[in-house]
């Protein structure tokens, strides 16, 4: 993909693999975030779109680089984006100083046995620039994403498409009493959540739980979980949110405690030009494809397994693999769930 690339260049791949973008956020221990603010708004208004290249590249499993003569819409969203994976990355350096180091040194030893010359001091990890001859032939203009915020880029980005489209069409009046709409569904564990919360906090969107909406004790009958997605309260979701989803002024619904199996208190949905709803069984064909941006949250058997059993201990795990997940399986099965997504990550 980058021919020109040098063994100084290699060297950078692998630091920001390794460490994300966190060096970026802190110099000599003080935030220079309005620095880092006016550095990328100067380089995004002069990055030429003329390479024409990918949105994101990815240079490890969960790091990517974002191409800024890509980002065509909102570039404050892509920086807000940034910010907080290089300050989330700031902190699992910290926290995981010698893992992260580790991972470092095995991927210089990687294209070490790969032919590139690289040399560096192990005891001094420091990050570099790009050589002169990659930077005359690539022109490199990117930001560095790491953590989960990678799979954020392909919604915020299609997001901040529709914006613009919705600008261009009838100005930002039109915007005022209206709301796109996100569904975020997915298998269990796979992140769903944690992404609403940072769409959240980068868009302003309110948010909305299929978790609010657990099915009552009394509604669960054989026939019920027959059907594929019955264990929901769909019919609830369809009276006290659907009527008031597109209309971007604040509104409020029940919350439904699974824990406790009871309503417990309100759940206030902010006023925003967007709605996020995350959980499984968002988009099921029952609410009439309500939402603007399908997504689909995916996650390997293995992780998801670890992940329940961490965050709900080994007895809750086994119930989830013996009885909630055949349920969510046959739903996503049976409606092409992950299939008809407009994005999955």
């Amino acid at each position: 993909m980058h021919p020109s690339m040098q063994a100084q260049d290699v060297t950078k791949l692998c630091y920001q693999a390794a460490f994300g973008a966190e060096h970026l956020f802190t110099k000599d221990g003080h935030n220079m975030e309005n620095k880092i603010r006016e550095y990328f708004y100067t380089e995004y208004e002069t990055t030429s779109g003329e390479f024409r290249p990918p949105l994101y590249e990815k240079i490890w499993t969960d790091v990517c680089r974002v191409n800024l003569a890509a980002w065509k819409y909102k570039p404050e969203w892509l920086f807000d984006l940034f910010m907080m994976s290089a300050n989330a990355s700031r902190v699992a350096r910290v926290e995981l100083a010698d893992k992260t180091r580790g991972r470092f040194n095995d991927f210089m030893e990687t294209a070490k046995h790969l032919g590139f010359a690289v040399s560096y001091d192990p005891n001094n990890i420091r990050p570099v620039h790009h050589s002169a001859e990659y930077r005359e032939k690539e022109k490199p203009a990117y930001r560095v994403i790491s953590g989960s915020y990678t799979r954020l880029i392909p919604i915020l980005y299609n997001m901040a498409k529709r914006a613009e489209k919705a600008k261009m069409e009838c100005g930002e009046a039109c915007k005022e009493n209206a709301a796109d709409v996100v569904a975020i569904d997915g298998r269990a564990a796979s992140g769903k959540t944690t992404m609403a919360a940072h769409l959240a906090a980068i868009t302003g969107a309110g948010v909305i739980h299929m978790d609010d909406f657990f099915l009552p004790m009394e509604l669960r009958t054989p026939e019920r979980f027959a059907k594929p997605g019955g264990n929901i309260h769909h019919e609830r979701f369809a009276e006290e949110v659907l009527p008031f989803l597109k209309s971007g002024k604040a509104f409020s619904y029940q919350k439904f405690d699974c824990a406790k199996m009871k309503f417990n208190g309100v759940q206030e949905v902010t006023a925003s030009p967007w709605r996020v709803i995350e959980g499984t069984y968002s988009n099921h064909p029952i609410l009439e494809n309500y939402m603007d941006l399908a997504v689909f949250s995916d996650i390997t058997v293995l992780e998801q397994m670890a992940r329940i059993e961490r965050r709900d201990g080994e007895k809750r795990a086994k119930e989830y693999a013996s009885k909630w997940i055949p349920l969510e399986e046959e739903y996503f099965q049976t409606y092409q769930i992950k299939e008809s997504a407009d994005i999955r990550v």
